[in-house]
């Protein structure tokens, strides 16, 4: 390599240096810039750097990767494998295409990368923020503008997108044009084939009627798969922020019918996806109107005082306040308690809390908390924000790039499935849930006339949370055993907060994490935990047993004379789209 290259590969380093040093700072009073018109704050300072001594480290050891990758680079001969400066992170597939590395040119784009990008989120961990809130917001950004700003979602630095235009003369622009004007219709990102999918044929299948339905719920029963079953049923709450198949996919992965086939009378709420009707409904009207309501059903039908109750999360966090509501009416509601990925305790209330803030919240209560919608298409963009590589990146390369269409998938059919949330449901969720955390003070919550104490309900529950969801963090979902008044099982899951919850024992894949030890602490919980191999849902199983009671013949008559079948099963609400 002569001298003169040598310089000028010098000053290119020096230049991509000093480029990323005015990015990190150029993004951070951006953000702050930004913050502050979300809020309403008016003029605000720039974000407060690191101290100049940790500012300095960073900085020494961005330059010190970004000489030693320009070196690599400079050194390279043609077919000779080489060392790798930056690598992706576990998981991260962007970059799994041969040409990441065997071409000079992408293998630099993409280490280069990677080191702006790690210097951007090493910036933001070591940002002087006594506020635990803000900095995890700050944190989220970043991790935004990281995500955005990858080579791998523009054509000019993309191989795989050459390559594919290449080997199909240009026919995958053309679909991938076709593709986002279809998608720019539709007003969101395709994730799967939708075309493969259609409730009732071949989703949320499970036989079934629809028994009772009010303004806000239809209340299906199953239909019984074993000649006898347990005399108590089982009521299942899904969340309200999703349509209810996530329970009842298909034969294979659903909960409802692997339940089902273990001898138990199931029922389950749908709840309404509400337009401007609903727009009014709020917390104690889905408690009454909904869970409650479900209850009183489920025994008027089966004739059993105490059914056993499963709710998923935030339909356990509406489950538990319901129970708590009857509790301190002096009624015991029902036999056991099933709470999966659920969150009582909002002290850590994962990556969603870290956009809850007073100012957010107060702009949400002006705007809906006393009437109107929250559009099912925004709280989906949240979601899919917070895993931005794999629920929304991933389809703009794929769709638009390469011009493929998505495989079929129905877990992905279903999380496109947006509903709408009531804005004074939503408003008083977010105040007393996620931003002041009132549910887990005895007493300090009223609802439907009553103080709740979560520890009143007494009946034996079972945890279950899942390692890696960053919906409902593990840890804060095992919190919830300590404000619980009765004996409680914990459970912990792989995975994350849908496809650990789904985890279906026709497969038996996976593994969970169990111990009786009743400690407080989670990380101590954890520490005395003996791994299982295969689904939590058999343990669930087996520990639900004792709480079915004796076995009776099967219920073949759906409903009752009181509560005469309205329709198979899913029933309309869920066919509502947002």
């Amino acid at each position: 390599m002569s001298e003169s290259n040598d310089k000028q590969g010098t000053a290119a380093m020096q230049a991509m240096f000093v480029a990323g040093q005015e990015m990190a700072r150029n993004f951070f009073d951006l953000v702050a810039k930004q913050q502050s018109a979300v809020q309403g704050a008016g003029q605000v300072p720039p974000l407060p750097m690191p101290e100049a001594e940790t500012l300095m480290r960073l900085q020494k050891e961005f330059a010190e990767k970004h000489t030693a990758l320009w070196s690599t680079m400079l050194s390279r001969k043609a077919g000779e494998e080489q060392a790798q400066v930056a690598a992706p992170e576990p998981g991260d597939r962007r970059f799994n295409a041969p040409e990441w590395s065997t071409s000079p040119v992408f293998d630099y784009v993409r280490q280069a990368y990677l080191l702006n990008a790690g210097f951007l989120r090493n910036v933001a961990d070591e940002l002087p923020i006594a506020d635990g809130r803000a900095k995890s917001r700050i944190q989220y950004l970043t991790r935004q503008y990281i995500d955005a700003f990858a080579p791998t979602n523009f054509a000019a630095t993309n191989p795989e997108f050459i390559r594919t235009a290449i080997e199909t003369k240009g026919e995958s622009i053309t679909r991938g044009i076709q593709n986002l004007l279809s998608d720019l219709e539709k007003g969101r990102i395709s994730m799967t084939d939708e075309e493969a999918f259609e409730i009732g044929r071949n989703i949320a299948i499970s036989p079934g009627s629809v028994i009772f339905e009010n303004e806000l719920i239809q209340l299906i029963q199953y239909a019984p798969l074993t000649p006898k079953v347990a005399q108590v049923p089982l009521l299942i709450v899904p969340p309200c922020i999703n349509k209810f198949y996530i329970m009842d996919l298909q034969p294979e992965n659903s909960l409802v019918r692997f339940i089902v086939e273990q001898g138990y009378t199931v029922f389950l709420v749908s709840w309404k996806n509400p337009g401007p009707e609903e727009a009014h409904f709020g917390w104690d009207d889905y408690l009454e109107k909904g869970v409650l309501t479900a209850l009183d059903v489920v025994r008027a039908v089966t004739k059993v005082k105490k059914p056993n109750a499963l709710g998923f999360c935030v339909g356990g966090t509406l489950l538990a306040s319901a129970l708590a509501v009857a509790r301190a009416r002096g009624e015991e509601p029902v036999a056991s308690l099933t709470l999966m990925t659920t969150l009582l305790d909002f002290a850590d209330a994962g990556e969603i809390g870290c956009l809850v803030d007073e100012a957010s919240v107060a702009a949400r209560e002006a705007a809906i908390g006393k009437g109107g919608l929250l559009k099912g298409q925004e709280l989906a963009n949240v979601f899919s924000s917070l895993r931005a590589n794999d629920l929304i990146w991933q389809y703009v390369v794929g769709n638009y790039l390469k011009g493929q269409k998505p495989q079929a998938f129905d877990l992905l059919y279903w999380n496109s499935d947006a509903t709408n949330l009531p804005g004074p449901f939503l408003t008083w969720y977010l105040r007393n849930m996620y931003l002041e955390n009132n549910l887990r003070v005895p007493g300090r919550l009223k609802m439907l006339g009553q103080k709740v104490d979560l520890g009143r309900v007494d009946a034996p529950a079972y945890l279950v949370a899942t390692r890696e969801d960053h919906i409902v963090p593990w840890k804060s979902a095992y919190l919830g055993r300590n404000l619980l008044g009765g004996e409680v099982t914990f459970v912990l899951g792989a995975s994350g907060h849908i496809a650990g919850a789904i985890n279906p024992a026709s497969k038996n894949k996976r593994s969970y994490w169990t111990s009786d030890a009743a400690v407080a602490d989670p990380d101590a919980w954890l520490e005395g935990a003996a791994e299982q191999r295969g689904s939590w849902w058999l343990h669930w199983i087996q520990w639900l047993k004792p709480y079915g009671g004796k076995q009776v013949a099967a219920r073949q008559r759906l409903g009752s004379p009181r509560f005469e079948p309205i329709e198979p099963a899913p029933g309309r609400y869920v066919r509502t789209k947002a």
